[in-house]
């Protein structure tokens, strides 16, 4: 009977280690895609600008 519990609580431990590396795997997850996501944004701010664009050469005569 005494092994029984033991493995019990092996057991129990074994799930609860589990279920934190599980929610520890979601949360780097969402980080990553919130990050993704911002940068996504940042980047897309960035091309429509109001500003004229500045030509580099001359107009050809």
């Amino acid at each position: 009977m005494f092994e029984y519990e033991l493995h019990q609580i092996r057991s129990a431990e074994l799930r609860r280690e589990a279920a934190d590396e599980r929610r520890a795997r979601e949360a780097v997850r969402g980080a990553r895609a919130a990050r993704r996501e911002a940068a996504g944004r940042a980047a897309e701010g960035e091309v429509h600008t109001d500003r004229t664009r500045r030509h580099w050469f001359t107009r050809a005569a």
